[in-house]
C-alpha cells in the first residue's frame, strides 16, 4: 500500500461524503459548493497518484486495477446522484419529465452500462491473470467527464454555462462510446480464452 494506492483509497472514502453533501444541496444551497469541493479534490487524487506512480516507480497490479475502478465510482455515483436531482422535486417528489433531463438521463444510462461492460472486461482478463490499464483514450474520457461532472454541480443558470454543460456532455458521450470500441477492439484476444 504505497502513497498512491493510498490516494486511490482516499479518493473511495471521499465518495460518500460527496454523495451526502450533493444530496443535501436542496435543503442547504452551500452543500452544493462543499459537494463540487470535495469532488475536485477527489479529481486531484486521481492526477496526483498517477504522477507520484511514474516518477518514483510506484506502478503496482493493485494501482492498476483499482484506480480506474476508483475513478468509475466517483463519476458513475456523481452522475446517478444528479440524475436524481434533475428528475424528483423536493416538494411533490414527481418525476420531471422534461427533455433535457430525460436526455442527461439516457447519457447517463450510456455512460454506467459502458463502466459495467468495461468492469466486466477487466474481471475476465483477471480470471486470466491479465491486468488491463485504462488507455489514453479513456483517460481523457475520464477527464472530461469529471469536468462535466463539476459543471453539473455547480450548474450556474446563466446561458453561456448551460452551453458549456452541454458541449461537455455530448463530449462526453462521444469519448465514452469511443473509448469502449476502442477497448473492445484492443483487448478482443481475452475474449477468445473464455469458456
Amino acid at each position: 500500500m504505497n502513497w498512491p494506492n493510498r490516494l486511490t483509497m482516499l479518493r473511495v472514502f471521499m465518495i460518500p461524503v460527496f454523495i451526502v453533501l450533493l444530496m443535501l444541496a436542496p435543503v442547504y444551497e452551500w452543500t452544493r459548493y462543499a459537494a463540487a469541493g470535495v469532488f475536485i479534490l477527489a479529481c486531484l487524487t486521481d492526477l496526483l497518484d498517477g504522477k507520484i506512480a511514474r516518477k518514483y516507480n510506484m506502478i503496482t497490479d493493485f494501482g492498476k486495477f483499482m484506480d480506474p475502478l476508483a475513478d468509475k465510482l466517483l463519476v458513475v455515483s456523481a452522475l446517478i446522484t444528479l440524475v436524481f436531482l434533475r428528475n424528483f422535486t423536493e416538494e411533490q417528489h414527481l418525476f420531471n419529465a422534461n427533455a433535457e433531463n430525460i436526455i442527461f438521463t439516457v447519457v447517463v444510462l450510456l455512460i454506467v452500462a459502458r463502466e459495467f461492460i468495461i468492469s466486466g472486461f477487466r474481471l475476465v482478463a483477471a480470471g486470466q491473470g491479465l491486468v488491463l490499464a485504462a488507455s489514453k483514450t479513456a483517460k481523457v474520457k475520464t477527464t472530461f467527464q469529471m469536468i462535466m461532472t463539476i459543471a453539473m454541480i455547480l450548474h450556474f443558470n446563466f446561458k453561456p454555462f448551460l452551453i458549456l454543460e452541454w458541449v461537455l456532455i455530448l463530449c462526453s458521450l462521444i469519448l465514452t462510446i469511443w473509448s469502449l470500441i476502442e477497448y473492445l477492439v484492443k483487448n478482443a484476444s481475452v475474449l477468445k480464452d473464455v469458456r
